[in-house]
C-alpha cells in the first residue's frame, strides 16, 4: 500500500502548478486610483466607575454611668417648703403649706435639673466621617473596524473592504485569461 501512496502524491503535486508557484496568482500588479473611502464603525460601550466622597457629621450617643443629681430636687423642696410656710396663717396651715410647698418645689426642681435627659443618660458627641459611593458612568464610542474602498481601474469602478485606510492609490492584481 505504501508503494501506491508515493506515486499518487507525486502525480497530484505535479498536476497542480499553483502549488509550485510563489503564490496562487500569476497576474501582474498595477496601481488603481482610490475614488472614495468610507470607515466601517461599531459602537463600543465603556463603563467607568466613579467614586464620589464627602464629609458627613455623624451623631453618637455613649451611655454614661454618672449618678443622677438630686441637687435640684433638694433645693426645690427647701424653697417650696419655705414658700408654703410663709403662705400659711395658722400653725396647722403653716405645717400643711410647708409640706405641700416642699413636695411641689421638689417636683419642679427635679424637672428643671433633669431637663434634656431621658431615663438612661448618655453623652452625645458629633464626629466628621468620610462617606463614599461608587457610581458607574457609561459612555459610547465609535471604533473603526475597517474601510469600504472604491477605486477605478481602466475606467471601471470597483469596491473592496480593507483593514487599513488606503492612500490615493491601491495595488491591484490584473490577470488576463483566454476564453
Amino acid at each position: 500500500m505504501n508503494k501506491l501512496i508515493l506515486p499518487t502524491v507525486i502525480i497530484a503535486l505535479s498536476a497542480s502548478p499553483t502549488l509550485w508557484a510563489k503564490d496562487s496568482f500569476h497576474g501582474k500588479s498595477k496601481w488603481a486610483k482610490v475614488t472614495d473611502v468610507e470607515p466601517i464603525t461599531r459602537s463600543i460601550q465603556r463603563t467607568i466607575p466613579r467614586e464620589e466622597c464627602w464629609t458627613e457629621k455623624v451623631r453618637y450617643e455613649e451611655p454614661t454611668n454618672e449618678p443622677r443629681s438630686y441637687t435640684g430636687t433638694i433645693l426645690g423642696g427647701i424653697i417650696g417648703g419655705a414658700l408654703g410656710n410663709a403662705v400659711g396663717h395658722k400653725k396647722k396651715n403653716k405645717q400643711i403649706g410647708t409640706a405641700v410647698g416642699a413636695v411641689l418645689g421638689a417636683t419642679v426642681g427635679n424637672d428643671i435639673s433633669n431637663r434634656g435627659y431621658s431615663n438612661s443618660r448618655s453623652r452625645v458627641s458629633y464626629r466628621n466621617e468620610r462617606r463614599c459611593e461608587t457610581h458607574n458612568e457609561t459612555s459610547y464610542e465609535e471604533e473603526v473596524i475597517g474601510y469600504h474602498v472604491w477605486y477605478r481601474y481602466h475606467g471601471e469602478e470597483y469596491k473592496t473592504r480593507m483593514n487599513q485606510r488606503p492612500g490615493d492609490k491601491i495595488k491591484v492584481r490584473v490577470n488576463v485569461e483566454p476564453y
